[in-house]
């Protein structure tokens, strides 16, 4: 048994049977069978490649002499972004330092000097994001109920010149025995 469709047209159609194009879009594809509206802008596109080769314009050479103008400002926020990354990492380092130093200090009974100790092996074991610490040295200063490390140096230089101190402090209550 066989099925109609309507087709739009009022006439039914065999699902089976293959479509064929009205006999004027056969004429107007011609031999590639193509829609005419593709063949024209395929010619369009090469007539306008054809001109733009042939046309001999003052704009010739134009775009090594302005990759040469716009080059320099482009390595220059390359090396900028860069070098605020290396800032970044090198405040993180400091602060992780400072932290360290912390949690060795406040310890209850801690040695003087433990906080600088522990703070000074992170920072030889960090690598050299954080340059020139160990000029001053992490400092922690012990009071009654507080330990306050602060680690400074500066960031790693990627840029030549360009130099961001770092400082970072980090704070811990000391452990001690309460009553009550």
């Amino acid at each position: 048994m066989r099925r109609s469709v309507a087709n739009g047209s009022g006439l039914a159609a065999d699902p089976a049977r293959p479509r064929r194009p009205a006999p004027e879009l056969r004429q107007a594809a011609g031999s590639a069978g193509r829609p005419p509206a593709a063949s024209g802008v395929l010619r369009r596109a090469v007539a306008a490649v054809r001109r733009r080769l042939a046309a001999d314009g003052t704009d010739r050479g134009a775009n090594p002499v302005e990759l040469a103008v716009v080059m320099p400002a482009i390595l220059v926020l390359l090396f900028g972004s860069i070098q605020v990354a290396a800032w970044f990492v090198a405040r993180s380092t400091a602060l992780h330092a400072a932290q360290s130093g912390v949690n060795a200090q406040r310890v209850l009974e801690a040695p003087a000097g433990a906080g600088e100790a522990r703070a000074a092996r992170f920072l030889r074991t960090a690598g050299d994001w954080l340059v020139g610490w160990d000029e001053t040295g992490p400092t922690c200063v012990t009071g009654a109920t507080e330990v306050t490390c602060t680690v400074t140096g500066r960031s790693l230089s990627v840029v030549p010149g360009v130099s961001f101190p770092v400082r970072q402090t980090a704070h811990g209550t000391v452990e001690r025995w309460t009553t009550g």
